[in-house]
């Protein structure tokens, strides 16, 4: 099993109440690939960050292995995803992939 966690920081010149539904769309859309990606075990969008945080939002997602991770980043419904609810909005992206 392969875990892919992003953690992105939202662009600044977006008012708090735009920011909020930019989280939900991202929330839904991405939350919304499971059972539509081979190999795709488990994903979950966390947009409820605590003040102490320095980032807006965070993807916890578990694959079958390193290939299934692969396929999903080109998978055309994570490109959609990806260009439409997530790029266009964040600002910083980071990212950690690890075997459990």
């Amino acid at each position: 099993m392969v875990k892919h966690v992003i953690v992105w920081t939202l662009k600044d010149e977006y008012s708090a109440e735009e920011k909020e539904n930019i989280k939900k769309g991202i929330k839904e859309g991405l939350e919304g690939l499971k059972g539509k990606i081979p190999g795709l075990v488990d994903i979950k969008v966390n947009i409820n960050a605590l003040a102490s945080s320095n980032a807006d939002l965070m993807l916890d997602s578990t694959f079958e292995s390193e290939e299934a991770l692969k396929g999903y980043s080109v998978h055309p419904e994570h490109v959609a995803v990806a260009n439409g609810k997530v790029r266009p909005y964040t600002a910083v992206r980071s990212c950690l992939d690890f075997e459990v």
